[in-house]
Order: C-alpha cells, then sequence, then structure tokens
C-alpha cells in the first residue's frame, strides 16, 4: 500500500510541474507579444516594466524549483526509509528500471526535463530588452546598468545544483568538500561581505600551498637521509609518514579550536611547522633519528588545513565560495607539485660553522625560512572576523525548510510528498537519527560516536574509497625513490623531477574531467570507471618479470596516479551528496572525516613501506602493492553493492 502511495505522489509532483511550465510558458508567450509591438513604438519606461514582468516570472520559476528541491530531498528520505525496510530491494528495482526510462516520472523531478526551455526564452528575451535599453540610455546616466540579469544566475545555479551539473571550477570546489549553499539574499550577502577580508583568505590559501610542500619536499631524499643516519633505506617510510601521524589527532583539535578563533591556530600551525622543520635539518649534525622524527612529528602537529577549510566555509561569502574552494584544491595541488620540484634544485653541499646544507638538510632549512616569513605575514595581516558559536551559526543560518515555504505562492507552499513525510515520521522508530525532527537533521554532531551514526552505508563505502586512494597514491609517491634506485639507479634530481610531473597532471585532469567528461556521464559511473583503472594500474606495477623496466614503472605510475585523482573528485561530490547535512558544519564535519581516513590511510601505507622493508628492498615492490590491490578489490565490490543509492 505504503509503495502505491509514493508512486502516485510523484505522478502528482510530475503533473503539477508540467502544469506550472504551462503557466510559465503562457505568460512569457503573452509578453513576447508585447515585446513585438514595442519594437514598432520603442518607449524606455515600458522596456523596463517589460523587464520587470520578465523578471518576475524568473522568481517564479525560481519558486519552482525549490518547490523541486524539497520533492526530490523528500523522495530520497522516502527512498532511504523503503531502503531500511526491504534491504535496498526497493531502490535497486525502482532506480534501475525508472531513473533513465524516457517515460520515467523521476525524469521530471530530477533532471527538470521542459525548465531549460523556460530558462532559455527569459534569457533571450531579456538579452533583447537589455540591448533596446542599451540603445536610448548612456551609461553616464545609468552607471549601475548590468549585462546580465541576475535572476539568471540564480536560475541557473539552482538548476545546476539539482541537476548537479558541473564545470571544472566545481569540480574542483567539490575536492575541498566545503558546503556551497544556495544563492544568498541581499541581507544574508551583505552580512558574508562584512566578515570577508581578502588577505585573510589569501593567508589561509598560502598556509594550505606551504604545507603540502612541507609534507612532499622531502619525499626525494628521506631514504638517502635515513641512510646517512645509519638506518635502512626504508625507514623513509617512517620519516614520511610520521607527519601524517600527528596529522589524525591535530586534525581534531584544530577542527574544534576553529569554532572559537581563526587566527591564533594559524600562528599555533606556523610556530609548530618552524620548529619542526628547524629540528629536521639539524638532525644531521647532530647524527639522531629520533630528533628528525620529533621534527617530522611536530610538523604534522601544525597541520590547519581543518582551519582552512573551516575558513571558507564559515567567512567567505556564498558568491565567491566556489571559487574560494578550488582555489583550496588549487594550492594543494600546486604545493604537491612544487615540493619534490624544490627538493630537486637543493642539490648543493656547503657548510656555515658546525652547520651543513645538503640535499637531505636544506628542505628543512629552506621551510623553517618560508614558516617564518608566512609568520611575519600572518601576524601584521590577518584580521579575525567576527567569530559566532555552533549554536549561534545554526541559529542564524538560512535555508531551512519552512524558510523556502514561506517564500512559495500559487500552490507551491508545500511540497506534495508532505502527507507522505508525515507519515514516515509517525514510525520514529525507523527514522535515521539525520531524520528525526527537521530542526535535529539541520544541527550539527556534537561528537565523534553522533558523527559515526549518521554514517549511512553509501557514505562508509565512500569513505573506504577515498581511503584506498590515498593508501594507493602514498605507496606509489613515498616508495618512489627507493624503488626508482633499486631498480633504475635514478638521481634524487631524477626523482624529484618524476614526482613534480605527476604532481603537474593534477590541475589538467581536473580541467578534463569537470568540464567535459562529468557533463557526459553521471559521477557514479565515472566513479566506477576510475576505481577499476586504479585497479589496472595497481595490477600493472607488479613485477612479474626478471627485468622491471622503465616504461612499465612510468606507464603504471601515470595511470594510477591520474585515475586516484579523478576518482578522487568524482568521490568526495558524491560523499557530499549522500552524507548527511548534519555532517556539513561544526566540529565532527565532512570535511574532517574524509581527512582523518585519507590521514589514516598515508599512515598505514607509510609503515606498511617500512615493515616490508625488512623483507629486503627486491620485494618491498610486491609487498606494498598486495594490499593496495586488496583494497581496491574490496571497494570495488562494496561500490557495487551501493551503486544505485548514489544518485
Amino acid at each position: 500500500m505504503g509503495v502505491t502511495v509514493f508512486l502516485f505522489e510523484i505522478e502528482k509532483i510530475a503533473l503539477f510541474l508540467l502544469e506550472q511550465q504551462g503557466i510559465l510558458a503562457s505568460r512569457i508567450l503573452f509578453l513576447g507579444e508585447q515585446r513585438t509591438a514595442l519594437v514598432q513604438r520603442p518607449d524606455i519606461s515600458q522596456i523596463c516594466e517589460l523587464q520587470e514582468a520578465y523578471r518576475a516570472i524568473g522568481q517564479d520559476l525560481l519558486k519552482l524549483l525549490r518547490f523541486v528541491e524539497m520533492n526530490a530531498t523528500g523522495i530520497r528520505k522516502i527512498l532511504k526509509k523503503f531502503d531500511k525496510r526491504f534491504g535496498y530491494k526497493f531502490t535497486d528495482y525502482y532506480v534501475t528500471t525508472r531513473a533513465n526510462h524516457p517515460y520515467s516520472q523521476l525524469q521530471q523531478v530530477f533532471k527538470q526535463v521542459g525548465v531549460g526551455a523556460v530558462v532559455g526564452a527569459l534569457s533571450r528575451n531579456l538579452a533583447y530588452l537589455q540591448d533596446c535599453q542599451g540603445s536610448y540610455l548612456s551609461i553616464y546616466d545609468q552607471p549601475s546598468i548590468i549585462l546580465k540579469d541576475p535572476v539568471i544566475d540564480q536560475i541557473n545555479a539552482s538548476i545546476n545544483k539539482l541537476t548537479h551539473s558541473t564545470n571544472f571550477l566545481q569540480f574542483l570546489g567539490q575536492h575541498s568538500l566545503i558546503a556551497q549553499e544556495d544563492i544568498p539574499s541581499a541581507a544574508e550577502d551583505h552580512t558574508d561581505d562584512k566578515s570577508y577580508h581578502f588577505m585573510s583568505l589569501l593567508l589561509n590559501l598560502v598556509n594550505t600551498f606551504l604545507y603540502m610542500v612541507n609534507t612532499y619536499i622531502i619525499v626525494p631524499t628521506a631514504d638517502d637521509y635515513s641512510l646517512s643516519l645509519g638506518a635502512a633505506a626504508t625507514v623513509c617510510g617512517v620519516i614520511i609518514g610520521s607527519m601524517a601521524v600527528a596529522q589524525i589527532f591535530s586534525s581534531v583539535y584544530f577542527s574544534a579550536w576553529s569554532n572559537k578563533s581563526y587566527f591564533r591556530p594559524l600562528v599555533f600551525s606556523s610556530i609548530m611547522l618552524f620548529i619542526g622543520n628547524t629540528l629536521y635539518a639539524l638532525a644531521y649534525d647532530l647524527n639522531s633519528l629520533t630528533i628528525l622524527l620529533v621534527g617530522r612529528l611536530l610538523c604534522g602537529l601544525g597541520s590547519a588545513r581543518a582551519v582552512n577549510r573551516r575558513y571558507i566555509s564559515d567567512c567567505v561569502p556564498l558568491k565567491i565560495r566556489l571559487q574560494a574552494s578550488a582555489g583550496f584544491v588549487s594550492a594543494s595541488a600546486l604545493g604537491m607539485a612544487c615540493g619534490p620540484a624544490l627538493a630537486g634544485f637543493l642539490q648543493i653541499n656547503f657548510k656555515i660553522y658546525t652547520l651543513t646544507f645538503n640535499q637531505n638538510t636544506l628542505p628543512g632549512w629552506v621551510m623553517s625560512l618560508a614558516w617564518f616569513m608566512y609568520l611575519f605575514w600572518l601576524w601584521i595581516s590577518f584580521r579575525e572576523p567576527e567569530h559566532n558559536t555552533e549554536e549561534e551559526h545554526f541559529a542564524q543560518s538560512p535555508g531551512s525548510g519552512q524558510g523556502k515555504n514561506d517564500e512559495l505562492e500559487d500552490g507551491l507552499a508545500q511540497p506534495l510528498l508532505v502527507d507522505a513525510n508525515e507519515r514516515q515520521d509517525e514510525d520514529g522508530d525507523d527514522c535515521d537519527d539525520s531524520e528525526e525532527s527537521s530542526e535535529e537533521s539541520r544541527r550539527p554532531a556534537t561528537s565523534i560516536a553522533s558523527a559515526y551514526r549518521l554514517l549511512t552505508p553509501s557514505v562508509k563505502v565512500q569513505l573506504l574509497i577515498y581511503f584506498m586512494l590515498k593508501y594507493a597514491m602514498e605507496i606509489l609517491l613515498s616508495e618512489s625513490s627507493v624503488i626508482t634506485s633499486f631498480y633504475f639507479s635514478w638521481s634524487t634530481s631524477t626523482v624529484a623531477i618524476f614526482l613534480a610531473i605527476l604532481g603537474l597532471t593534477v590541475l589538467p585532469v581536473n580541467v578534463i574531467v569537470g568540464s567535459y567528461i562529468t557533463n557526459l556521464f553521471e559521477d557514479r559511473q565515472i566513479l566506477l570507471a576510475s576505481e577499476i583503472m586504479v585497479l589496472a594500474g595497481i595490477l600493472l606495477s607488479f613485477n612479474v618479470t626478471s627485468r622491471y623496466s622503465v616504461p612499465q614503472y612510468v606507464s603504471s605510475a601515470l595511470v594510477t596516479f591520474v585515475f586516484a585523482e579523478v576518482l578522487e573528485g568524482v568521490n568526495l561530490s558524491l560523499l557530499s551528496r549522500v552524507m548527511s547535512s548534519r555532517l556539513s558544519r561544526g566540529t565532527y564535519n565532512g570535511g574532517l572525516l574524509s581527512t582523518e581516513a585519507g590521514t589514516l590511510a598515508r599512515v598505514i601505507a607509510d609503515g606498511t613501506i617500512t615493515l616490508a622493508g625488512f623483507l629486503g628492498v627486491e620485494h618491498l615492490l610486491n609487498v606494498t602493492l598486495l594490499p593496495s590491490l586488496l583494497i581496491c578489490i574490496a571497494s570495488l565490490v562494496a561500490t557495487f553493492f551501493t551503486y544505485n543509492s548514489l544518485y
């Protein structure tokens, strides 16, 4: 009985959307007749009135799109309910048979068939009237004239959000897992502008860049440094991974600290990184592996990426948050490429008094100087924004369902699935924690336990995929100097160039995927294909012959790394989509969870390299690739099981 009612409600939504689109089209047709008459006898006042009439249609279309969004959310919640009751059997059947069927009513709800024609007609008519107005008005009389009507931008943003349409900027922004909210109202935008400070944003992006440089600048020389201190070359795994070990803990306290301040955590981060890099450099002359590891641990304790991400989420205006998020990802990618490249230029050797400056110590000295200069810049330029607590932020946050309902008129005031939702809510025992009530579902998680309870099977699978790709990438990068030295006798400079080239592929790959691929295929299709290609890259990396060649290693590394980057983008996009809204803000947010999963993967990968070293360098490659292979296969199987819930 419940399934029948559910299908009937979807049919009502689809027919109502068609009816409303027809009404909007009739209004546009009527205004088109007025516009034709106006061409014969142009009048500036009538042109302005006609523009306002078209904008009014645009506002009504926005209300219709918000109505669609509410009902789409209702459909997803009800499908989740059936998932829980029937073990995904209903969702598998329903989504598989209807999602892409030409006669499916889901096409109306999730893909807004027909809305594009209305938007196109509005855009053309507003542009035409703007041109007509420009013929009669001087820019000196009307300096505030804008060439593109804002209502069209709002409509396009709303459509893109519903259809998950993307471009390069949006694709990059998805990597950051920073919540992108609806188009703001004028009042909200004004409030954001007051707390926004460009130099403070720039300092956060520079912090992100420097930290990534700091992470990867030692990779080409870590094996040589460990040998110079009397340890095995494979101890480089511990040296590289010790920074990630500390980051597991620092991410939590920095995320909590950012509830009260942004400036003080960044200052603390800079000081820890300055001291840590100094100890890393001094370890050579002190001949102490312990001091080297302590230095790397202090660097990890200075990881302020949670603060950088939180600053963009809370203090950057909505209208430029996507650009800031893309900047965050670009800074990370650039730092990842610049770290090994910079190490390649530090192939010199000299002494000043008792201090040695060579390829092993110079990365530490250079980064110490960089963090000291950054600390000075931070101290004189950063402006602490007005800081609300999580509760205050929640109380002030826009975008609740009731707020949207108040804006809707003429039959759009309530979603048509309201009765179904009410029936679902009557059975409170079956509700997920994220759906207990409208108010509760929007509050951030307040503890690790409450955050964990919000993780649905789909979210857990996406976190497993993120763990897998970070593990595979860390194995590839961290052991590259040992592997290439053993098999190919590569110098440090050659390794640095190879790693820099890998890092430089990030942005071009994202351009292709973000601008083209994601507009041709669904994210879940790209996710599955990327996982298969990462698996192929791992298989290709195994040494199964008596002679391991450079083409085999380089080609397998490129396949693994490039498709892991593609996978990361769509993985985080899907993660933000299937994750509870309660994990979009607060200390225990989705960004923190993904960071912890990725950091834990790096720690385990670096530990695996060191442990595998006890079996001999000749076995290192295959032994470290085996866990990558098993985790990749497990993630593929898990993806197949949850594939139909990724929408």
